[in-house]
């Protein structure tokens, strides 16, 4: 397949480890060469992590959306890399041949669908609007829990009075005495 991308890396997110693959232009049999590396989770080494691959002129970063593991890479990369386009992609989409795998197979193979420009990322939304999102969120959760916490919890004002109790039950007696 045609390589759209000569410069660009892949990455493969798990809980304490990051897979990092790199595709750059070399001396392999399909003139590319893949440089392979593993980052600890920390966000000072995903911080290096950013900036190894700035040093490796790397233009195009993918990585595979693994719920909260991969928001903090995402702003690592946004923060300390200098990338035209940082992806992040559906898992379903990217899947690989079933089989042995490793996290660094994960991440070569990303790197080749990246190259080839067959990846397509998922919708990160800006920090503006992202803070409005939360904001909604955080309404509908509370009038939500509001309704649940009243609703069935407080007895109804007009319940069926027992035969030995009045209902309407009499005024109070006057103050004058009759």
């Amino acid at each position: 397949m045609q390589v759209l991308y000569q410069r660009c890396a892949a990455i493969d997110i798990g809980k304490d480890v990051i897979a990092v693959a790199v595709r750059l232009p070399g001396d392999g049999p399909d003139g590319r060469q893949t440089m392979k590396r593993t980052f600890k989770t920390f966000y000072g080494v995903l911080a290096e992590a950013a900036r190894w691959l700035t040093s490796l002129g790397v233009t195009h970063v993918a990585m595979e959306a693994t719920g909260i593991y991969s928001m903090p890479v995402y702003h690592a990369l946004i923060e300390h890399g200098h990338f035209s386009q940082v992806l992040v992609c559906n898992a379903g989409h990217v899947k690989n041949v079933p089989g042995r795998k490793t996290d660094l197979a994960d991440a070569e193979w990303l790197a080749h669908l990246l190259e080839c420009g067959l990846l397509k990322g998922s919708f990160i939304p800006p920090v503006d609007i992202k803070a409005a999102r939360d904001v909604f969120r955080y309404r509908s959760r509370s009038c939500s829990h509001g309704r649940r916490r009243f609703s069935g919890s407080a007895p109804c004002s007009r319940t069926r009075a027992s035969r030995s109790t009045r209902w309407p039950p009499p005024s109070p007696p006057s103050p004058g005495g009759r």
